[in-house]
């Protein structure tokens, strides 16, 4: 499989994830802006995850930029990812129907974690295959952000049982962590 083929596959996903997400939106009974109050928690976590959707997309997008060839561990490892972010529009309902309860709350930081790991197994994986001299292991370097990113879901799970709403804090600081593009990669493709 080509790189170009992998990205299209992709991308294909992660436009099926985005439309999951926004089937999952009801428009509400009345007419007025007080009727939109019961869905606005609804509306926030897709925000949200749609926000994480792009990250993810954005990311992926900046790492095939890097790469020359994929081989089948790439594709496992990608497919991986995929798996990861698919249950993003589950976790997405769930805590939207339930914005403060600690264990929708934690799940979705479970969704977020295991996507990151998920995320830094595909850097490993096509860094491995790329060469450690590559532009690829140049631009990731040692990853401080992604680092940070997971030890803040972390904090994240285990907070939700004592305060969701600091959970979800956690988890949007992690995405404006990241809503940034990331600056090491357009440094080693000269576009910044």
């Amino acid at each position: 499989m080509t790189k170009d083929r992998l990205t299209a596959f992709t991308d294909g996903v992660m436009a099926v994830i985005i439309t999951i997400m926004v089937l999952e939106l009801k428009a509400p009974g009345g007419v007025t802006l007080a009727d939109l109050r019961p869905v606005l928690p609804v509306f926030l976590s897709y925000v949200l995850s749609f926000i994480y959707i792009g990250i993810y997309w954005n990311s992926h997008h900046h790492l095939l930029q890097l790469s020359r060839t994929v081989n089948g561990a790439i594709l496992w490892a990608n497919l991986h990812l995929l798996f990861w972010l698919s249950v993003i529009p589950f976790v997405t309902s769930w805590v939207g129907e339930n914005p403060l309860a600690a264990i929708p709350v934690a799940l979705y930081g479970v969704v977020f974690l295991l996507s990151g790991i998920s995320y830094t197994i595909l850097t490993r994986v096509m860094t491995a295959h790329e060469g450690s001299d590559s532009d690829l292991a140049r631009a990731i370097g040692r990853d401080l952000k992604g680092k940070t990113s997971l030890a803040l879901y972390g904090i994240g799970i285990a907070l939700a049982f004592l305060l969701p709403v600091a959970s979800l804090a956690l988890y949007v600081a992690v995405a404006m962590i990241w809503f940034i593009p990331d600056r090491r990669v357009e440094r080693v493709l000269g576009t910044s």
